[in-house]
């Protein structure tokens, strides 16, 4: 039942990150506006969620419905929340060198990765300008 709960929370996730950034697009002048909202919108619902809803705190609810908010709408909606709320986990925990280290490859590599899954898509496509559409209509 839990796959269940994660799935549609991530259902949710998704149409909403799609209805936000949708919303935004006349705010666009070049800058993702509607995809950093987002980011930052996300960040802030797992972090306070994660937090508010401990296991034995006065706000505690089970933990399918903490899976649904934190893995599914979150996860949905905006990876970049997980993955901030594992790096600030990291440095709460004193690992700082480990908190730097996963704020550099996940920026560094991933940015690498997009454009390398980016410049090995374009060989498959005619024209660059239907790769450049193609990647507005995922990110809004």
């Amino acid at each position: 039942m839990t796959y269940v709960y994660i799935a549609i929370g991530s259902a949710l996730g998704g149409l909403l990150r799609y209805a936000i950034t949708r919303a935004t697009l006349n705010l666009d002048n070049g800058f993702p506006f509607g995809t950093v909202m987002v980011n930052i919108l996300g960040c802030f619902v797992i972090g306070f969620m994660g937090t508010f809803t401990l296991s034995g705190s006065k706000h505690e609810v089970s933990e399918n419905l903490r899976l649904f908010v934190m893995v599914g709408i979150c996860g949905g909606f905006t990876t970049f929340s997980s993955f901030s709320l594992q790096t600030f986990d990291l440095v709460r925990s004193g690992a700082w060198g480990r908190a730097l280290a996963n704020i550099v490859v996940s920026v560094v590599v991933c940015f690498v990765s997009v454009a390398a899954g980016h410049r090995l898509a374009q060989r498959y496509v005619p024209r660059p300008e239907i790769a450049q559409n193609r990647i507005e209509e995922y990110t809004g």
